[in-house]
């Protein structure tokens, strides 16, 4: 917990270094003009290699990080956000770090995960401390935010190269490949921490990996950074190409293991850091290009910050050539303003950062006047008529504009906040808010005096509808009981340890591990429409694995859609349950109960702030 200015001030990037991010994008301040600067898709730290993984209808996005005026590659720990729009990103802060692996000396460098059995494995090159040898190890989890373990308490793989990738194949063959400055590749078993045979190196041809010219010990074009995936009937093999500065470039082949064929550049060498670092994927119908350059403030080589770029490939499956933009990826929908949402979903920013919150996730701080997040695509629908947010203030507070599609655009409220007495002592202020109506980019500004004003963990509007409200009826839980059932066990309301407000749900007793609090929303579903879910969960004992599910009866038959990954819950802390699934169904519509369950086991469990919308 922050306990002086002076401590805070030296963990962010440099006050100045936002403000010039701010008049960079000046074309913000203006009222009425929507903002044009989205990429690097997060300001708030460095960040480089972007390794995106598409679960359950959002985007993770795993990075490294880049230490403040770094010299040198300086990584700690590796970073995750995620977006189901590809614009407004959470800060799932840092869920691994070095110390993760007790046998890791230094070196967070570029990584990926993937999902198999229920798990997320995280595979990072790391110092081994033993050896001094760069190697391969494996985090795991049972949630794509974490937190992450040393899966096997030891490295995976050790030949001094690094950055790995792993592709699992459609016959359920799952392969990691990695090197620099060579290229290998071996079969992993399914339990995804072992492997079969031994490392093999593919061949660095010119035909495979392009021709580099004027360095007699790296013929090739292939440099670092391997990116592996399918699509159709063709492997493609995305790279970093010929250091120093690198582009990157691409080979195919018909099987996962090649022989590859070099098909030509994706991006060209631009941007002021001297390395880069390629993530595909598929989201929503749309490809994605993620990569890294040093647009921020103070970047460079060694102060790198990932961005995004949409793209369509050619007509016979050829990735076109793809150029960074300021602009960055179009917006995927709306954002819902009546959900709560997080104070770190952020499109873009100008002076705050973010910090482990008290109440679970993260909450943005380091808040100074002037300071502001915009959250893109906002979806007021028929008209916001008030504001709430959670708030925090070891100071005397200050205030929070809120204004439309600029940070001197149309103002439609102003809360007031007060001291609460610390920056982790949390209480919830409210607002009228008139003329948010339609669809705006959202400008959360803040004003007061002096020095840190107050931090915001997440903020809500009421009042108006939007293209999908929260269907769950008393969903902060404040109203008791009402509307809310028990599937088994005894259901009461708590005035103990809420996530927010004054009151959250316990269920005890149970006895089966489909036991929990359910509400009936059958008359409230459109059939075909993905919805998105977050609740937050606690438990009263042990550590359960938990779980939002709903149960879909119609035309005679019940079935089970998962609407959040089953994730570990603790009694030390509420952790939040978030996803994104479609539903659907054949038949008449008979009903449809939303719950919360446990994987197995019959733990108790507290339940607050929960939407689905």
């Amino acid at each position: 917990m922050r306990t002086a200015f002076q401590l805070r001030a030296g963990h962010r990037l440099g006050r100045g270094l936002l403000l010039v991010i701010g008049l960079l994008c000046a074309v913000t301040l203006l009222p009425g003009l929507p903002a044009r600067a989205d990429n690097p898709i997060v300001q708030t730290i460095y960040t480089a290699d972007p390794a995106p993984l598409v679960y359950n209808g959002r985007v993770y996005l795993y990075t490294g990080h880049d230490e403040d005026n770094s010299t040198y590659f300086t990584m700690k720990d590796w970073r995750v956000w995620s977006s189901a729009d590809m614009v407004n990103w959470t800060d799932h802060g840092s869920p691994m770090s070095l110390s993760t692996f007790s046998w890791a000396a230094s070196d967070a460098w570029a990584g990926q995960t993937v999902y198999r059995n229920g798990k997320f494995y995280w595979y990072v090159p790391v110092k081994d401390r033993a050896s001094g040898q760069m190697a391969i190890g494996v985090g795991v989890s049972t949630s794509p935010t974490g937190p992450f373990t040393d899966a096997i308490g030891h490295a995976l793989v050790r030949n001094g190269e690094i950055d790995p990738t792993v592709f699992i194949d459609d016959n359920g063959q799952a392969y990691l490949y990695w090197g620099n400055p060579n290229l290998w590749y071996v079969r992993l078993n399914t339990d995804m921490i072992s492997y079969s045979g031994s490392p093999t190196q593919i061949p660095l041809t010119t035909s495979g990996f392009g021709t580099r010219t004027g360095n007699t010990s790296r013929p090739t074009l292939y440099e670092e950074g391997p990116w592996v995936y399918k699509r159709g009937g063709t492997y493609y093999n995305v790279f970093a190409a010929k250091c120093c500065s690198e582009f990157i470039g691409y080979s195919t082949a018909s099987s996962p293991t090649g022989p590859w064929t070099y098909r030509g550049t994706v991006m060209p060498t631009q941007g002021a850091s001297f390395t880069n670092h390629p993530g595909v994927i598929d989201f929503n119908g749309n490809s994605y290009f993620f990569y890294h350059n040093g647009a921020l403030p103070g970047g460079g080589g060694y102060t790198r910050s990932v961005a995004v770029e949409r793209f369509t490939y050619n007509s016979d499956g050829s990735i076109p050539t793809i150029n960074m933009t300021t602009t960055g990826a179009p917006q995927v929908g709306t954002l819902n303003p009546y959900t709560r949402q997080e104070a770190e979903t952020i499109a873009w920013e100008s002076g705050v950062e973010t910090e482990p919150a008290s109440e679970g996730g993260m909450n943005v701080g380091w808040i100074e006047n002037g300071d502001y997040i915009k959250v893109k695509g906002v979806a007021f629908g028929s008209g916001a008529t008030s504001f709430s947010a959670r708030v925090a203030s070891a100071n005397s507070g200050g205030k929070i504009e809120l204004r439309l599609d600029g940070v001197n655009g149309s103002l439609v409220g102003t809360c007031t906040v007060n001291g609460t007495g610390g920056w982790q002592t949390w209480t919830t202020v409210s607002c009228p808010v008139s003329g948010a109506t339609g669809t705006h980019d959202l400008y959360l500004r803040f004003t007061g005096g002096s020095g840190t004003l107050f931090n915001v963990n997440y903020w809500q509007f009421a009042g108006g509808t939007s293209s999908g409200g929260n269907l769950l009826a008393n969903g902060d839980m404040e109203g008791g009981t009402t509307g809310w059932g028990a599937s088994g066990g005894t259901l009461s309301s708590s005035t103990t340890t809420p996530h927010g407000g004054a009151r959250s749900l316990s269920i005890t007793g149970r006895t089966a591990s489909w036991n929990g609090t359910t509400q009936d929303v059958t008359s409230k579903l459109t059939n075909g429409k993905s919805y998105t879910t977050s609740v937050w969960v606690r438990a009263q004992s042990g550590t359960p694995s938990a779980k939002a599910t709903l149960a879909v009866t119609a035309g005679g038959t019940t079935s089970y859609i998962q609407l959040t990954p089953a994730t570990a819950v603790t009694s030390s802390g509420w952790t939040q349950l978030s996803g994104t699934a479609t539903v659907s169904w054949s038949g008449t519509l008979t009903g449809a109960s939303f719950y919360v369950e446990t994987a197995a086991g019959t733990d108790g469990f507290s339940v607050d702030d929960a939407s689905f919308a």
